[in-house]
């Protein structure tokens, strides 16, 4: 399904609130209009349109930041300022001009390029990138390719970026065996009493301990280097332009933090290859699609080949089995735990998210070696 992101009305107090955010902001014209964007689960945003002196209308985003999630958000916004503004000047330097279709943090009236709101909190401005969709599930192999060379691209332009430039905002986000050590952990204390009732899920998990290291041992290794990743790679984080259906430009930068390249690729090919959805019960619907994976291979690689070392290329597959097995075995750890971190709707939620991975997870493994055959194909093809 498409759409400009979903959008509402809003209360006149919060109306008020956000135009005295606005005032703030280094932003020229008159206050006409706000609408809440609903597309995103942790950041409250809002679009917000101003009448300029010229007699055009000029659309921003305002968006402040989710302290219960990003604990120190000005270390949040300095790594969005480093990535933005590294972005855009590679991409003046390249296209000779901005052309409004790069993310860009438009500054306070004081400077800073965040505010402080009137009961705490941290907001930013970003332009409205215009003419653009987002989707919020792959629905074909086009839309695949574009989300895959969309954040290929985005590290192809970080990739002379130092990571130390950046801070890790969440310490260890992709440590699978500290995950694995902590799901132990978790399963000896039982305390819910729930390990009885996923013993299959359990021991799924505990026979494949040795995936939890099949990038790391690279790392460690100096086979792989850190780089600057995305880590939030949905399709949904992709803005398309809507004449070409072609990708524009990746948005929601805060998890932006130092990892392997691989983790954006592996978490995108475990959002994108199964039609099911992330909680179906019904895993006959799980499936691993072949064409989907082949495309995010090509569309990725088009963008990223140029960079990545021979060993990242090897590790493609690897990465999609890794970043689904992760998911899989941090659902199960909130399920044992009483669900206390992902928010859930219905008994057994966290338990059902986790069947479904470890399905995918299973589906991956079957077709395996095909996947490298092709994975293999492409990469020698950009050699």
């Amino acid at each position: 399904m498409t759409h400009s992101a979903y959008s509402q009305k809003i209360s006149k107090e919060m109306r008020e609130k956000v135009r005295g955010i606005g005032r703030q902001f280094a932003i020229q014209g008159d206050f006409l209009d706000v609408e809440e964007i609903k597309s995103g689960h942790i950041n409250a945003t809002y679009r917000v349109t101003y009448h300029q002196p010229n007699g055009q209308r000029a659309r921003y985003i305002l968006q402040s930041i989710n302290r219960n999630v990003f604990k120190e958000p000005l270390a949040v916004m300095r790594n969005v300022e480093v990535v933005t503004r590294h972005i855009n000047t590679r991409v003046l330097r390249l296209k000779k001009d901005l052309g409004g279709q790069t993310l860009s943090l438009f500054p306070a009236r004081d400077g800073r390029h965040w505010v402080e709101g009137v009961n705490g909190g941290v907001w930013r401005c970003y332009n409205n990138i215009e003419g653009c969709v987002t989707y919020d599930v792959v629905e074909n192999t086009r839309q695949a390719y574009q989300a895959a060379r969309a954040f290929g691209s985005f590290q192809d332009l970080v990739s002379d970026l130092p990571p130390d430039s950046i801070e890790e905002t969440i310490p260890d986000f992709h440590n699978t065996p500290q995950r694995f050590a902590r799901l132990m952990e978790v399963a000896d204390a039982d305390p819910e009493g729930r390990l009885g009732s996923v013993g299959e899920e359990f021991d799924f998990i505990r026979r494949r301990e040795n995936l939890t290291h099949c990038l790391l041992k690279h790392q460690l290794a100096g086979a792989i280097p850190t780089r600057i990743t995305h880590n939030d790679t949905k399709i949904n984080n992709v803005m398309i332009d809507a004449e070409l259906d072609e990708a524009v430009c990746v948005i929601d930068l805060d998890t932006v933090m130092p990892g392997l390249a691989l983790y954006d690729f592996g978490d995108l090919a475990r959002s994108a290859t199964s039609p099911a959805a992330e909680d179906e019960r019904d895993l006959g619907k799980v499936r691993m699609q072949m064409p989907m994976f082949e495309a995010l291979v090509e569309g990725y690689l088009d963008a990223a080949s140029g960079f990545l070392n021979d060993q990242e290329c090897m590790l493609l597959v690897d990465s999609a089995l890794l970043l689904t097995f992760e998911v899989g075995i941090r659902f199960l750890t909130d399920f044992l735990e009483g669900d206390v971190y992902f928010k859930t709707t219905r008994e057994g939620h966290n338990l059902d998210r986790c069947r479904t991975q470890l399905k995918l997870v299973e589906r991956m493994e079957e077709q395996s070696s095909a996947m490298r055959r092709f994975a293999d194909t492409v990469v020698k093809s950009k050699r």
